[in-house]
């Protein structure tokens, strides 16, 4: 399967590819995914509902 920078990676917060590999490069780090990481601490996450392959 051929990835593509639009291919959406989190359903919840609607994240793609480009997104991910953008703030990887803009930041040396990932701050996308320690914002996912605090909206699942409040109960913001629904990937069960959202992610077409579920959690």
């Amino acid at each position: 399967m051929k990835q593509t920078n639009d291919e959406l990676i989190c359903y919840c917060f609607h994240y793609t590819r480009g997104d991910l590999l953008a703030d990887l490069a803009t930041n040396g780090h990932s701050t996308i995914k320690e914002r996912i990481m605090a909206e699942k601490k409040t109960g913001a996450c629904r990937c069960a509902d959202t992610n077409p392959k579920g959690r």
